[in-house]
Formats: C-alpha cells, sequence, structure tokens
C-alpha cells in the first residue's frame, strides 16, 4: 500500500513538473512559438542573403498511435544567394545560430545540408533548392493538435509594403495590396515581416525591369531568381511559368 502510494505522489509529481520526453507529449499549440522563434533566429542569422518568409503549413491527418491522430507544423525561410556560395553561406548561418542548436553543415551526396535541433523536438534543416537559392525548414513532426496552432499576428505595414508595390509596378502588375503576409518573431525583438504578391503577365525582360530598382547590382541573378536590397528591404522575385512571385521583407538585426 505504501508503494503505491509512494508510486502515485511520483507519477503526479513528474506529470505536473518534468518536461517533455518525447515529442508526443507536447501539442502543436506548445510547439508553435518554438517554430515561429526559430524562423526569426534563421532570418537574423541569414547575413548576405535575401530572406523570404512562406506561409505556415499545417498538414492534419498523421498518426500518432493506432488511436490517436495528429497534425505537423512546417515553417520555412527561402534565401536567395550568390550562386557557388551557398555552402559556404550555410556554414556561417550554422556558426551565428544559438549554441544549443547544436547547428552544423555536412556534405552530402545531394549538396551541403544543414541541420539543428532547436528545441522541444523541433528540426531545423537547410539546402540549397535551386541554383541561387536555399531553403531551411523548421518542422514539429506529427504530434496532437491542442488548441491548434495560431499563427504569428501580422504588424503595422513597413518599407517592406512600399518595396513590393514598386516591383510590382515594374514588372507591370496592378497597384492591389499584398496577398499574404507573414511575420516571426526577432530574438533581439522586433518583427520579421514578409509580404507577398503575384504578376500574372509579365513585362517583358523582367529581370530589366527590376534593374534599375536593383541599382543594377542584384544580390542574385539567375533565370528563375532575382533578388536585391532596396534600403532596408529585402526584395525576392520569383520566376515562375506565366507568372512572378514576389516577395518583400523587413528582416532580424544580426
Amino acid at each position: 500500500m505504501v508503494w503505491a502510494v509512494l508510486l502515485a505522489g511520483l507519477t503526479w509529481v513528474s506529470s505536473a513538473q518534468d518536461p517533455p520526453t518525447v515529442r508526443e507529449q507536447r501539442t502543436l499549440t506548445q510547439a508553435g512559438s518554438v517554430v515561429d522563434g526559430a524562423v526569426g533566429q534563421l532570418v537574423a542569422a541569414a547575413d548576405g542573403g535575401v530572406p523570404a518568409l512562406t506561409p505556415p503549413e499545417v498538414d492534419r491527418g498523421c498518426r500518432i498511435s493506432p488511436l490517436a491522430d495528429g497534425a505537423t507544423l512546417t515553417r520555412a525561410v527561402d534565401l536567395a544567394a550568390p550562386v557557388g556560395e551557398e555552402q559556404a553561406l550555410l556554414e556561417r548561418i550554422a556558426d551565428r545560430l544559438p549554441e544549443r542548436w547544436r547547428a552544423g553543415v555536412r556534405r552530402t551526396p545531394e549538396g551541403p545540408r544543414l541541420r539543428g535541433d532547436a528545441g522541444e523536438f523541433v528540426t531545423v534543416t537547410g539546402r540549397p533548392a535551386t541554383d541561387g537559392r536555399i531553403r531551411f525548414t523548421v518542422e514539429t513532426g506529427c504530434r496532437p493538435v491542442g488548441d491548434d496552432y495560431d499563427a504569428a499576428g501580422t504588424t503595422p505595414a513597413g518599407p517592406e509594403v512600399g518595396a513590393l508595390a514598386e516591383a510590382v509596378r515594374a514588372l507591370g502588375g496592378g497597384a492591389d495590396g499584398p496577398e499574404s503576409v507573414v511575420t516571426a518573431p526577432c530574438p533581439g525583438g522586433g518583427v520579421a515581416r514578409t509580404v507577398r504578391s503575384v504578376v500574372d503577365q509579365v513585362a517583358t525582360g523582367p529581370q530589366a525591369a527590376l534593374a534599375p530598382l536593383a541599382g543594377g547590382t542584384p544580390v542574385v541573378e539567375t533565370p528563375e531568381v532575382y533578388a536585391y536590397r532596396r534600403d532596408d528591404v529585402a526584395v525576392l522575385a520569383d520566376f515562375q511559368p506565366e507568372r512572378v512571385v514576389v516577395f518583400a521583407t523587413t528582416g532580424c538585426p544580426g
């Protein structure tokens, strides 16, 4: 009887005070702030590239166990980088990330890969996606939904809105406002913010149309990507078949 009472007491104390020991003990709700913070850390570390935050994705329907459904939260940061410098940039970013992440870059047959652990069973990876572009992914893995994920709220419009409108006009697009807004908290305070628009009918020679805004010296210029900085705003144009997706981002201080 004494042993049963002691075991019950220890179980209660453990459930109330001990940190989660497996991913399945932490909900998507609880992990959301870790994921958002990791995105901000990546933006702050991305010195030498042109970042763009992409919208969060919640994939439902995974199975935690045969009797329990779950969901996976994924957030990503695209980083335009000079062609040929992708590995060096990945290594610099790994060095600038928090020491507790134990981030590092290794060479694989598919190219360099960055990997880190943001804590709370949230993984961070980075790899070249195409020439001139690196994609960083922050992912929770399958876990209970809890109260669901609440994306970081929007912040008042900043200079990124004007830079986006300027680029859209140069490409022959309309004067409508941004089609999406994505934010992440910066590690030193403040908010990183990306606004996005799509131009369906692009002016002939989109690179030439954007060149005056880049001052003739873009950070990246490839058939798929044109990226530049204008004042304190990073602008990335993603050339897709029959349309251009334009991102404008105000980042975090490094």
